[in-house]
């Protein structure tokens, strides 16, 4: 296809440097964000989330975006509490119907954090160590969400016109199931999501610490909560045990049979759903850019990997089911010694989806699994399975003019092709925006590999939030003349 006339006429000299001789602003932006705890998981913290939406819309505003907010109601946790939602933004930078339309999306909220937690600074005073900028939501994903601010800012600046229409997506609740925002995305799907060419979102990483990616596959996930019920009330193990049929033994008798030591899924059926490896697939695993050993140190793993392979490896990770054990709620787990038998425990396990996997599909296949195993305990316990945040994988077109542009803008700001990646985790949106729009979804990475997204030290190197913002800014560029 032939290549258009930049729109915007984009100095391709005058926009990075004016990037690079602005960046201490930007930093300084970062900070003010990572300064609001919005951990949408903890009720105490929900109104910082709805103060980052309003935070959020003065710096769309003040750059001359249109915003609106779109209250999304309460939300009824387990125990009965009810909490607000925080709000979602709308916003538009642009409406020229001569011009392409892109819709951004980015998240606000961010994980719990405290500094007793093994942080090595405050975790929300962004604070700046040999180039690396450490603050809870620096990379996940405040970071990236900042970054197109930045570069409209750019473009006013300099006087560049807007190479193309810009719409955007900004939630609150995303590290908490984005709660209420695939149900609003519907209702707009005919007004504001209308006219929409093509998607593009960074919430995810490189896949290494040194050369960039673009990404075209997520796999789904469906998260699994298993509640045995053994009494009504907590026992002494001195005054009972031997004579009661403990929940905490049934639930963990249950979940050893989920999964084995190698990460093999135990559940009849589950990898009868697993789409064939085709030749063109295995063959792109060997030549992306993958150090094995290092990936092994960055894990902190105090032995080795299950797989002794950059290949097998990443297949493990991306195109291969998984089944994790999260934890056991109602079970002891403070320090010391507590001779307890728990009246009620609940355990917690997810399985990464991927194509072609039914999020329906494999949770009847996990409930049967695990009634028919817990008839053979004999327990007069009682078991009760549920799920929450169910989401299919998602696969894009990486030759869609969306990962083209991409791949030439950041070639122009790196030197090198980026590698064309899948990743393990899960970003439901991701398939929302695919289905209501119709169109091309890009998922364009900013940080790197190493940024401790959930973890603790998260950071994000300033050289990747500086160049990620000329890498923002030429795709956008470069998607006027291709789409």
């Amino acid at each position: 296809k032939k290549k258009k006339k930049s729109v915007g006429f984009l100095n391709m000299d005058a926009f990075p440097a004016y990037v690079d001789k602005h960046q201490d602003s930007y930093v300084r932006l970062l900070a003010e964000a990572v300064a609001i705890p919005s951990v949408s998981s903890d009720a105490k913290h929900r109104p910082d989330c709805v103060r980052m939406i309003d935070w959020m819309i003065g710096q769309i505003e003040s750059r001359g975006g249109k915003a609106e907010k779109h209250d999304l109601g309460n939300q009824t946790l387990p125990d009965g509490t009810e909490l607000n939602l925080p709000p979602v933004i709308t916003a538009q930078f642009g409406n020229d119907p001569k011009k392409k339309t892109v819709l951004l999306y980015a998240h606000l909220d961010v994980q719990p954090a405290k500094k007793s937690d093994g942080w090595n600074t405050e975790p929300f005073v962004l604070t700046e160590i040999d180039g690396a900028l450490y603050g809870r939501g620096s990379s996940d994903d405040k970071g990236p969400a900042l970054a197109w601010l930045m570069v409209i800012e750019a473009f006013q600046q300099l006087k560049i016109e807007m190479p193309v229409n810009i719409k955007m997506v900004l939630e609150g609740m995303e590290e908490s199931g984005s709660v209420g925002l695939e149900e609003l995305l519907v209702r707009l799907k005919g007004t504001f999501l209308a006219g929409v060419d093509c998607v593009c979102i960074s919430d995810n990483y490189w896949l290494t610490t040194e050369k960039p990616c673009i990404t075209h596959g997520l796999r789904g996930i469906v998260y699994f909560f298993v509640e045995v019920e053994g009494s009504s009330k907590d026992l002494h193990s001195g005054v009972f045990g031997g004579a009661v049929h403990e929940a905490n033994v049934d639930l963990i008798k249950l979940m050893a049979g989920l999964v084995d030591c190698n990460g093999n899924i135990l559940i009849p059926g589950v990898m009868d759903k697993v789409a064939p490896l085709t030749e063109e697939e295995q063959q792109r695993y060997t030549t992306i850019q993958f150090d094995h050993k290092r990936f092994r140190e960055e894990t902190g793993a105090v032995g080795g990997l299950i797989h002794d392979s950059k290949e097998k490896t990443l297949m493990s990770r991306w195109r291969n089911p998984s089944l994790s054990l999260h934890g056991i709620e109602g079970a002891f787990s403070d320090s010391g010694a507590k001779t307890v038998i728990p009246r009620k425990v609940i355990g917690k396990f997810s399985i990464r989806l991927v194509p072609d996997m039914d999020p329906d599909e494999i949770t009847a296949l996990v409930k049967d699994h695990l009634h028919k195993e817990f008839a053979k305990l004999a327990s007069t316990n009682k078991l009760t399975v549920s799920v929450e945040h169910p989401g299919k994988p998602w696969v894009a077109d990486p030759k869609h003019p969306n990962y083209v542009s991409a791949s030439e803008a950041i070639k122009k700001v790196f030197g090198v092709d980026p590698d064309l990646t899948k990743e393990g985790g899960s970003i439901p949106i991701t398939l929302t925006f695919q289905e209501l729009t119709g169109k091309n979804v890009l998922l364009l990475p900013l940080g790197r590999s190493d940024d401790g997204a959930h973890s603790q030290n998260e950071k994000l190197d300033r050289s990747n939030f500086i160049q990620g913002i000329k890498v923002l800014g030429l795709y956008l560029d470069e998607l006027s003349r291709r789409l």
